[in-house]
């Protein structure tokens, strides 16, 4: 495994700084690198890191990596697990040690903290076809015009329904012209006989901020505009008062919510594609739909969507070739749709989207739709920092601790608290 040496005392200084929850912005590295390792077959290595936990997504890396293996002589590559829960921990402490794989893949809303500490390298001289990303996605691997790596995968969430619970209410199912008052209503002419309208992730962690920001998005503000989209906290704050937004959120993670809503316990989520495998082998029979999100109103365009996915990025350090290799492996359109099928995300290249194992799926197929709208969360070297203020005040809303404005005025000090020390 290459390393690459950084000064100890600033890098345990942001170590300490992210075990305590603050992350960000607490300084750059400086890159030195010591000599590759070979294989025993005499082939550089290139180590990855991920934290890929099912079989599903175990298979799905394997596979890469032995296909870009058999791909050519000079590179050999491995990957090596990083629990997730320590794994921004664990890249801070590889920078002090100068233990460090030569890609890391990892969440895309931190790509930007890491870039901004120097642990990735400029990669703009790949020959990676990089105006075929979508935006979004590209934008979040990339900080002063330059390329620190390519996006991974990427997906978003939308709106699923439960059909027979619509049918049995003799309602219409949701669809693009969904507005607000449309969901409300039916959200709460569902929440009966112990079924709630609809729920959400709200836990207090970035999770809960990446299905809630869409709301403050939608609703005209954006992650340093809180008092902009203050109409969202009224509507979260409504719904959730009344029964028809499940008060349970702040305390339900993703999966929470999806196994609710398998249950029959929702008649909607909000959640994203990588729950569509679990749904086909745990509830072949359930009967559902999937939608973009609502809109604000009649006259507003299709609702934001908050983009998650990972990002592979390249290791700072004098010979960055096997990184570079590896990347352009997976660059190949037909290896990037082949990953993402196993994956149950989608492709983050215009071109690998197109295949119709999404566009021909009906259910798929919305996701699409919605990912045409979704919007990366920062990107900011200190995302951490504002994912905190953010979801304070969601759940301060949605438990009623403060009334919409008084969190939105809040929150709001919070932000620009964290933007004031970006300067």
């Amino acid at each position: 495994m290459r390393k690459k040496v950084v000064s100890a005392m600033l890098c345990m200084a942001m170590a300490a700084t992210m075990l305590a929850g603050c992350g960000g912005n607490a300084g750059t590295a400086s890159a030195g690198t010591d000599s590759s390792k070979k294989t025993a077959g005499g082939k550089e290595e290139v180590v990855i890191w991920d934290y890929f936990e099912t079989d599903a997504q175990k298979n799905m890396m394997q596979d890469i990596i032995d296909g870009f293996n058999e791909s050519q002589e000079e590179y050999e590559a491995s990957h090596v697990y990083v629990p997730f829960a320590d794994y921004e921990k664990q890249l801070t402490l590889g920078m002090a040690s100068g233990e460090l794989p030569d890609l890391v893949i990892l969440d895309g809303c931190s790509m930007a903290s890491f870039i901004q500490m120097d642990l990735f390298g400029d990669v703009s001289d790949a020959d990676i076809k990089w105006d075929e990303y979508l935006e979004g996605p590209m934008e979040s691997t990339m900080a002063d015009g330059k390329h620190y790596g390519i996006p991974f995968a990427t997906n978003c969430t939308a709106l699923f329904y439960n059909k027979d619970i619509f049918d049995a209410a003799g309602m219409e199912y949701p669809n693009e012209n969904t507005t607000w008052e449309d969901f409300h209503e039916m959200a709460k002419a569902l929440t009966k006989d112990g079924v709630v309208g609809f729920g959400n992730a709200a836990t207090g962690t970035d999770e809960g901020t990446f299905q809630c920001l869409q709301w403050l998005y939608t609703a005209g503000g954006d992650y340093q505009n809180v008092k902009g989209g203050t109409d969202a906290y009224n509507l979260m704050q409504e719904m959730v008062a009344d029964g028809s937004w499940s008060k349970d959120c702040v305390n339900w993670t993703q999966s929470d919510v999806n196994n609710n809503f398998v249950a029959g316990n929702l008649a909607m989520q909000q959640n994203g594609p990588w729950q569509i495998p679990g749904i086909e082998k745990d509830a072949p029979d359930l009967n559902y739909g999937v939608t973009v999100l609502p809109k604000k109103d009649a006259e507003s365009d299709q609702a934001t969507s908050i983009l998650g996915g990972e990002n592979m990025g390249a290791v700072k350090q004098d010979d960055m070739g096997g990184a570079t290799a590896f990347m352009e492996y997976y660059d190949k359109t037909e290896v990037m749709v082949d990953a993402m099928k196993q994956y149950g995300s989608f492709p983050p290249k215009t071109e690998a989207a197109q295949d119709s194992y999404w566009t021909d799926d009906p259910i798929q197929k919305e996701f699409i739709t919605q990912l045409q709208t979704s919007i990366p969360r920062g990107p900011s070297a200190s995302w951490p920092e504002y994912s905190d203020a953010l979801q304070t005040g969601f759940q301060e809303v949605m438990t009623s601790a403060k009334t919409p404005e008084k969190a939105a005025e809040d929150t709001q000090a919070a932000v620009d608290k964290v933007k004031a020390s970006e300067k």
